[in-house]
C-alpha cells in the first residue's frame, strides 16, 4: 500500500470495473466512499467487503443514477469522484426514452452533485471507444485518436444505441463541466477483459464466457474489436486522477484485433475449449488506436494473451466454465 492518502467516490461500485477500480484505490490508500443502489444487499457487495482495507478504508452508500440530488452526500467532501455507473442498456422499443435520456440525465445529475462540493479536485468519467470510432469518414490509414468523435447521426442510422449513449452522455458532461469549471478527464476503454470480481457477471464478461463455449453469434457480430484487461482500465483510472497535467480525454486500449485473429489465438490457446475457429468475414471498416496519449504518461498495457488467461482462469475458479488444466497457464504464444 502507498500510505493512507484522500477521499475519493466510485458510483455504481458493485459494477464489474468499478469493482476493480475500488480495489486499486484501496490498495493505493484512499478512502472510497461507494455508491450502490442497495447498501443491504450482502449478496452483490460481499464481494467488495472482502478486499484489502476495505473494513478499514470503505463506504458504501445508497444513491440511484436517475435521482437528482441521490449522490450530495456521497460526493461532498470528496478530492476525487470516479463517475463509473451508467443506466443498463437493453433492446427498447423506444431508445431515446429508454435508453439515451436515461444516460444523459444519469451523468448529469452526478455533475450538479460534483458542483455542489467545494473540496473537488477532478472528476473521471468513464466513457467508452465508441465514442470515437462509430463513424464512416476517417482515413484507415490513420489510426484513430481522443480527437475524434462518433457520428450522432450514424448511431441513430444504424440504431447503434449504447454508441450513441455514450457519446451523448460524454458531450453533456464536457459541455457541463466547461462551463461550471469541474475539472473532468474522460477514460475511454476498449472492450474490457478480465477477471470478475462480482457474483454476477455483467453483459461483457457473459458475452465472454459465450464465446468460450461455443456460442459466437454476438462476437460475430463485433467484427474488428479493441480490447483492454480490467485492472489495466482501473489503473489508467488512477494515473489520470493522480497525474497533475492529465486533462481531456485518454484512448484506453491495449490491443485492435479482428475476431477471425482473435479465435485463431484463442482455439489454439485453449484447444480443449469449443472456441469457434473462424467467422463469417463481415464487411466492417478497419482501424486502429492511437493510445500514445496515455502510454505518454508511462502506462504499459498488458497483452491480449495475458488478459484472456486471466479472465478464463477467473471463469473457470468461479465454476463458470470447466478446463482440464485449469492449474496451469498454456505456454504456447502467438503473435497477433
Amino acid at each position: 500500500m502507498d500510505g493512507v492518502k484522500g477521499r475519493v467516490c466510485v458510483t455504481g461500485a458493485s459494477g464489474y470495473l468499478a469493482s476493480w477500480l475500488v480495489k486499486r484505490l484501496l490498495l493505493c490508500g484512499y478512502h472510497v466512499i461507494g455508491t450502490v443502489r442497495d447498501p443491504a444487499n450482502e449478496r452483490k457487495l460481499a464481494h467488495l467487503w472482502r478486499l484489502e482495507g476495505a473494513k478499514e478504508r470503505l463506504r458504501l452508500v445508497r444513491a440511484q443514477l436517475l435521482d437528482e440530488g441521490s449522490f450530495d452526500d456521497a460526493i461532498m467532501g470528496c478530492e476525487g469522484v470516479f463517475h463509473t455507473a451508467s443506466p443498463v442498456i437493453k433492446p427498447s422499443f423506444d431508445p431515446k426514452t429508454e435508453i439515451l435520456e436515461p444516460a444523459v440525465k444519469g451523468t448529469l445529475n452526478v455533475l450538479r452533485s460534483c458542483k455542489k462540493n467545494p473540496s473537488l479536485r477532478r472528476l473521471v468519467l468513464t466513457s467508452s471507444s465508441s465514442t470515437v470510432r462509430a463513424r464512416d469518414d476517417f482515413d484507415y490509414k490513420v489510426p484513430l485518436d481522443e480527437s475524434s468523435w462518433s457520428s450522432v447521426q450514424l448511431c441513430e442510422t444504424l440504431q447503434v444505441w449504447y454508441a450513441l449513449a455514450k457519446t451523448l452522455a460524454e458531450k453533456a458532461a464536457w459541455d457541463f463541466c466547461n462551463e461550471n469549471n469541474i475539472d473532468l478527464v474522460t477514460v475511454l476503454p476498449t472492450f474490457v477483459i478480465g477477471p470478475s470480481l462480482p457474483p454476477d457477471l455483467c453483459s461483457t464478461a457473459s458475452d465472454v464466457l459465450a464465446l468460450l463455449k461455443g456460442e459466437s453469434e454476438q462476437f460475430q457480430r463485433h467484427g474488428r474489436m479493441g480490447y483492454v484487461h480490467i485492472d489495466d482500465v482501473a489503473l489508467c483510472h488512477i494515473l489520470v486522477f493522480e497525474h497533475d497535467g492529465a486533462n481531456g480525454r485518454y484512448l484506453c486500449s491495449s490491443t485492435v484485433i479482428d475476431n477471425n485473429e482473435l479465435v485463431s489465438m484463442l482455439s489454439a490457446r485453449y484447444p480443449s475449449l469449443p472456441i469457434p475457429k473462424r467467422f463469417l468475414q463481415l464487411d466492417r471498416p478497419h482501424y486502429e488506436f492511437n493510445t500514445s496519449k496515455i502510454t505518454s504518461l508511462g502506462f504499459k498495457f498488458r497483452s491480449i494473451e495475458e488478459m484472456f488467461d486471466d479472465c478464463i482462469q477467473s471463469l473457470v475458479e468461479q465454476g463458470h466454465l470447466s478446463l482440464h488444466t485449469a492449474h496451469q497457464r498454456p505456454t504456447f504464444k502467438v503473435a497477433v
